[in-house]
This record gives structure tokens, sequence and C-alpha cells, in this order.
């Protein structure tokens, strides 16, 4: 992106809205925002999976518009975030990688929420979304990264489990409910299933997992993880609805990215492009105004700011990315069957002492492109191409790029927009990680 494309978001952003009458507030709906770190869409009983993993997430859908098609734009937990904020791609915002922070002062959806006369609120459990390394607390008026547990071997307070969050959550809730008649959006992240992926054997019924021998597969423990996250995520939907109307709520549904076991020969995400990363489950529920529907057509973590405001009926900004799917979930409307979808992968770790721009532009490892199921991946750092249908070869094994193949015209006119985005380096925030911050993301598997 050029600078003065940056420049006019800023300066929107910063641009007054007129303030909605107290009667026109009390009328909205109030908007939860319920995501799960880590989460592919894939492991899912909704998606097809065979072990019943999500009983509470497929009901949530079931009552919904569920998005069979649904991928982020970056495998990592803070770019990807701040890229459903705003709707800026990475080397748009800044937050390339885990570590460094967003540009300060730009548009997103929940400011945009909060200038309508939402009271708007986050809490999250995963060390990279501390706002000293994210620059995401701007976003709302009150964003709290919940970081009480030593989930990683005890080897620090990185994170939290889904009950604190969903306590925190609920809480905060309790506290406006009784002091305020403003409509609320409320964002709850749970970091489960995350790896290291622990055993919970509570759920290895549920699962259809036994309990023979000592040894779980990477498989088997992540899937208790999802079926723990889901039992929370049906706690904190039923507490939500004992305070408020069912139906006068929005929630919405999704992950920040997928994740690889073990396929392609990879544990983990962030480096590579292939889908086990990018797709996500991704669900609108708001009874009475949202009939049940599977959507079929791509859609982009980038979607949300369009969809929530124009499910809302709230004016967007011009300059805002990604696709508006409310007239597809209110109205019925066809989406767009023949979007073309763009990613990136940037390095996770981080370097503190080396100069901002660099670490932006050095860290770029690749980028793909989408296009009616056909799949481009161009990897920066050396050149290889491959090319994949995705309509008969969903696991990404069969490369059809002949040996030696340059990325298509479009790939290459993508990889040279994100190069040009990464190169731009006003109000660029420099890095801000303590030692302790360090410790942290190693622990996460982020720094080598």
């Amino acid at each position: 992106m050029r600078g003065w494309r940056i420049t006019i978001l800023l300066v929107a952003a910063l641009t007054p809205y007129a303030a909605p009458s107290s009667a026109g507030a009390a009328s909205q709906p109030h908007v939860l925002l319920v995501s799960i770190d880590t989460l592919r869409g894939m492991n899912l009983s909704s998606y097809g999976y065979p072990r019943n993993t999500s009983p509470n997430i497929d009901r949530l859908m079931a009552g919904g518009a569920r998005f069979d098609n649904a991928r982020t734009v970056e495998p990592l937990t803070a770019p990807a975030l701040a890229s459903m904020l705003t709707s800026l791609y990475p080397h748009e915002h800044g937050s390339t990688r885990n570590g460094l922070r967003v540009r300060p002062n730009l548009f997103s959806f929940t400011k945009s929420l909060g200038r309508r006369g939402y009271e708007t609120a986050a809490f999250v459990g995963n060390w990279t979304l501390k706002d000293e390394l994210s620059g995401l607390a701007e976003h709302f008026e009150t964003y709290e990264a919940v970081l009480t547990r030593k989930r990683w071997f005890g080897l620090a307070k990185s994170e939290a489990t889904a009950d604190d969050l969903v306590d925190e959550g609920l809480q905060w809730l309790d506290g406006h409910l009784a002091g305020s008649d403003k409509p609320f959006l409320l964002w709850v992240h749970m970091i489960e299933p995350h790896a290291p992926y622990r055993l919970r054997g509570d759920f290895l019924q549920q699962i259809g997992v036994k309990r023979a021998g000592t040894f779980f597969s990477a498989q088997k423990r992540y899937d208790s993880e999802i079926a723990f996250a889901d039992d929370r995520t049906g706690r904190l939907l039923d507490e939500v609805f004992k305070r408020v109307d069912r139906e006068d709520v929005l929630v919405v549904f999704f992950s920040d990215h997928g994740e690889s076991l073990g396929e392609h020969g990879y544990l983990g995400h962030g480096r590579h492009l292939y889908e086990y990363s990018l797709y996500i489950p991704l669900g609108f529920s708001w009874p009475g105004r949202i009939a049940p529907r599977v959507v079929g057509e791509p859609a982009l973590i980038v979607d949300l700011p369009r969809t929530i405001l124009g499910l809302l009926g709230a004016e967007v900004p011009e300059f805002v990315n990604g696709h508006d799917w409310s007239g597809v979930l209110l109205r019925g409307e066809p989406g767009p069957a023949d979007r073309v979808s763009l990613f990136q992968a940037h390095r996770s770790s981080v370097e503190p002492k080396e100069e901002q721009t660099r670490l932006r532009a050095r860290g770029l490892l690749e980028v793909a492109r989408l296009d009616a199921g056909s799949k481009e991946i161009y990897r920066v750092v050396n050149g290889r191409h491959k090319q994949f249908d995705l309509a008969t070869d969903e696991t990404e094994l069969e490369d059809l790029s002949p040996e030696g193949a340059k990325p298509s015209a479009e790939l290459a006119a993508w990889l040279e927009t994100v190069r040009a985005g990464l190169a731009v380096a006003d109000d660029l925030p420099p890095p801000n990680l303590t030692s302790e911050d360090l410790d942290a993301l190693r622990a996460l598997g982020y720094i080598d």
C-alpha cells in the first residue's frame, strides 16, 4: 500500500461521526464476538469432522449463517486479528509479525461503533495480543489481556484459560448492564487449542477417544482442547443470554487462523499458506434477522468490519476493505462467487534491536492467490512456486506447477503490492519488547 492510502485511512479514522440519540443507541442490538485461537474450521463437527468436538459451536452455527469457505489473510494471531478489526492487510496496518504493533489512529469497526453509542470491551488470552506488543487497545474502551496462567509447562504466565476469559468478560458485562443502557460490543478471545495441545481428559469420551495407553497424538490432544474451548463457549453464550434477550444480540464466531498438525511435514502455523493454516470457521447468528443457511462463496477475515457495520445499518466508509455480506445474511442476496482471495505469511520471530522497517520488510516468507479453486503459492525466500487445484486436491499434495515456473502476473503484482506496503515507514511504532516478552514469545514458539 502506498503512503497516500495510509494517510487517507488515518484522517478518516480521526474524522468525528455524528453521535446517535440516546433512544437510537438503546434500540441498537448488542454485539458479541467470540473467537478461538488456532482453530482450523475443518476440525469442527459442523464442518464435517467425524469427532464430536464442537456441539455448542455447531448449535450456534446452525441457528444462523455458517460460512463454508472462509479464510484468514495471514496465519499469525496479532496480524490476523488486527486485520479483522481494521479491514487492512498486514502490510497495510503494520503488524506483520507477532510483537510488531499496528499503526496508531487507524479505522476499526469497533471505534466506529463506539462513536455510535456502543460501549466496547475486549478480553484476550494470548500474550501476543498485549497492547504493548499489538497496539490494539486504542480500538476499545476497555481492553484487557488476561494473562493469569502458566500453561506452557510452567514457563511463564503467558496466557489465560477459557474459564478466566469467560469470567472476566461476564464480570465486565454485569458492570456494564448495571450502570448503562447503551448497547455493548464484547469480544472474548480464547487461546485453546493453541500449542502445546494439553490433553483434556474430561472430553475424551465426547470426542470418541479411548483412554487406553499413555500416548495421545497431537491430533487427539488438539481435538480435546477444541472440545474444552467449545464447552466454555457454550457457557459464555448461556450466561450472556441469561442477562440480555437472545434476539437482541448479534453473535459473530470465528478464529484467527488454523493449524498444521504434521501435514506437509509441519507442526504449527505462520510460516506457510496451506489450507490447514488459512481455513477458518466463521458464523453470524441473530435470531429473527439472520435465517439459518450455509454460505459457500469465499469469505475473508477482513470482511468483518464491512459486514458487521452493514448488519447494524451503519455507514461504511468507502476506503474500508473487504466484502459486505449483510445483504446475503439479511436478504438472501447472492455472494461474490468469482472473488479472488490474497494472502501473505511473515516470519513470526522478532529481534527488538533490529530497525523496525527492516523487521517488516525482511520478514516476508510467502504470498498466495486463490481464484475459483486454483491456488498459487510463491515462497519469497527461495523462489519456489506451487500451484494446486483445490477442487480435486483439498490437501494440496499434487503440485501442478512445472519445474522452474514463475508466479503469474497477478500473483507477482500482489507480491509487489505487499513489498511496497512494507517499505512505507511513516508512523510505524517500534517494537516494545521486554525480556519477559521475549521469553513468552519463545515459549509460544514464535522465536526460534
